[in-house]
């Protein structure tokens, strides 16, 4: 895999102008972008379209979770697009659903096992018995048996989640921090090369990058620390 398209830069941003801008910008140094909440619900649909027809990559990280019928629908809607990724999260009856709705599509499913910003102590809140990394090893189980194409995880878990899903599925972390970076709100953090030698598939990496005084130089040096530790 080129090392480029391993790394999905986040388009975390209020504005389609603001995401255009930040793709001109970026140029060919980046393949891959994810449209999450904030821009999807300011056009960010449209313009995920528009990516792709440039040739771009796109993740749409929606994390659907609802009625069997409901995602399943909404899956369906979702692989006409022509997007390569779309999140869903890591519940049986949810992830079954995704699975028939992406049919024969080449649109991968993603199961979000435990969020980056979640710790021992906030999933105790939620009222789960299972700390972060049991919770995510028991969703990785479930996503497997039931045919999901990748998993969402932290780089803290990847290692071990790859012993549990094999090789065939996509291992795609955010939470991930070059050396010197601000953790922000992420709680389960590692850099690019640390990431790719735990067995990370795709990187998503956002404010690093989108928050750089040079975001392009920012891309092509995480870039080439993803080529470094990969061969």
């Amino acid at each position: 895999m080129d090392p480029r398209d391993r790394l999905i830069v986040a388009l975390d941003v209020p504005s389609i102008e603001m995401a255009l801008s930040l793709v001109t910008r970026l140029g060919h140094s980046v393949t891959f972008y994810k449209i999450g909440y904030q821009l999807g619900y300011a056009g960010g649909l449209a313009f995920a379209r528009q990516l792709i027809d440039d040739g771009k990559s796109v993740f749409l990280d929606f994390k659907l979770h609802d009625i069997g019928n409901t995602v399943e629908k909404g899956v369906e809607s979702v692989a006409k697009m022509g997007a390569s990724f779309l999140t869903v999260h890591g519940y049986p009856q949810t992830m079954q659903a995704a699975v028939k709705g992406k049919g024969a599509s080449k649109l991968k499913i993603l199961a979000v096992t435990v969020l980056t910003s979640y710790d021992d102590n906030d999933l105790s809140n939620a009222g789960y018995r299972l700390k972060v990394g049991e919770l995510a090893a028991a969703r990785a189980g479930q996503a497997r048996d039931l045919g999901i194409d990748g998993l969402v995880c932290s780089p803290e878990e990847a290692a071990n989640l790859r012993k549990i899903v094999g090789g065939e599925m996509a291992l795609v972390t955010p939470g991930i921090r070059p050396a010197g970076s601000a953790a922000g709100d992420q709680k389960r953090i590692m850099t690019p090369a640390k990431a790719i030698a735990a067995g990370a598939d795709y990187l998503v990496v956002g404010r690093p990058i989108t928050e750089a005084a040079d975001p392009k130089a920012a891309a092509r040096s995480i870039v080439e620390e993803i080529a470094q530790a990969a061969k």
